[in-house]
C-alpha cells in the first residue's frame, strides 16, 4: 500500500496573498468613492501617521499643548477632525510663509477658535500696515495682506469675515469722521485688498467695524495693540473642500 501523497502548504501562502489583494482591491474602491475631504485626510496620515488632526497656534508658531485643551473641553465637537486638518494646514502654510521675516512675529497672530481660523493683523506704529488715521496700506501692509490672500484664495470652501478695531481716543481726521469709521473703513479695506488678489467676493460674508468695543484680552481700550483687523475664517456648513494647487511654485514675496 502507498504512502499517501503530501502536497505542502503552498497552497496556503497562495490563499493568504489571494485574501491580501482582495482586501487591497476593497480598501480602493472605497477609497475611490469618497469625496476629496476623506482623500486629503488618508493621504495625510499614511504621510505623517504620528501628527495631530487638531492644532492651534498662537502667533506664527503652532502650539501642540493648546489642543489637547481645547479637545478636553469639546470645543471642536461641532467640526470634523478633517476640516480642523485643513485649518492647520492653512496655518502652518502661513506660518511658513510669515515666519521668514522676525518683524511678521509680532503683526500677524493666528489662532484655531471653535468657529474657525482667527487671524489678527495688528497696525503696530513701529510697523505699520495702514498709513496713519486712513484707510490707505503702507506697502508693509499691502504684503502682509497679498500674502494671506495668495494663501486662502486656493481654498474656496471658506467663508471670510473681518472685523476693523481701533484703541479709544483715536484720532481723526475730521470730527464727524471717528474710531466707528475708520475701524469700518480699515475693515472693507482689508476686504478689497483680499479680493483684489484672488479671494472670492461671494466668499466674503461679513465686513464690520467695532471701534474700540473689543480691547484684546488683558488689555486696557487705550492701548495700541487693540488697532487691528481680525480675519476670520469660517467653514461653509455641508460643503466639500475645495482646494487650488498644493504644490504652488511661487507666491508673495518680501
Amino acid at each position: 500500500m502507498s504512502k499517501r501523497q503530501h502536497h505542502g502548504g503552498a497552497w496556503k501562502v497562495a490563499y493568504a496573498d489571494f485574501a491580501t489583494a482582495m482586501m487591497a482591491l476593497f480598501l480602493v474602491l472605497w477609497l475611490t468613492a469618497q469625496d476629496s475631504r476623506i482623500k486629503e485626510a488618508v493621504e495625510r496620515a499614511f504621510r505623517n501617521p504620528f501628527s495631530s488632526a487638531t492644532k492651534e497656534s498662537v502667533g506664527i508658531i503652532p502650539n501642540q499643548d493648546a489642543t489637547a485643551t481645547h479637545a478636553e473641553r469639546g470645543e471642536f465637537d461641532s467640526t470634523s477632525a478633517v476640516q480642523l486638518e485643513l485649518l492647520r494646514r492653512i496655518t502652518e502654510d502661513l506660518a511658513k510663509l510669515l515666519e521668514e521675516n522676525p518683524e511678521n512675529q509680532d503683526t500677524v497672530k493666528m489662532e484655531l477658535t471653535p468657529e474657525g481660523l482667527r487671524i489678527q493683523v495688528f497696525d503696530h506704529s513701529q510697523k505699520p500696515i495702514f498709513k496713519p488715521h486712513g484707510v490707505e496700506f503702507t506697502p508693509y501692509g499691502d504684503w502682509v495682506f497679498s500674502t494671506l490672500a495668495w494663501e486662502l484664495s486656493r481654498y474656496k470652501t471658506f467663508i471670510v469675515e473681518l472685523e476693523g478695531h481701533t484703541e479709544s481716543h483715536t484720532a481723526a481726521a475730521e470730527e464727524a469722521y471717528g474710531p466707528w469709521e475708520l475701524s469700518a473703513d480699515r475693515a472693507n479695506a482689508a476686504r478689497r485688498k483680499l479680493v483684489g488678489y484672488g479671494v472670492g467676493d461671494p466668499q466674503i460674508a461679513k465686513v464690520s467695524g467695532l471701534s474700540d468695543t473689543q480691547p484684546m484680552p488683558g488689555k486696557t481700550a487705550d492701548a495700541e495693540i487693540n488697532r487691528r483687523v481680525t480675519v476670520l475664517l469660517k467653514i461653509k456648513t455641508g460643503s466639500r473642500v475645495e482646494t487650488g494647487s498644493t504644490s504652488p511654485t511661487a507666491g508673495p514675496k518680501t
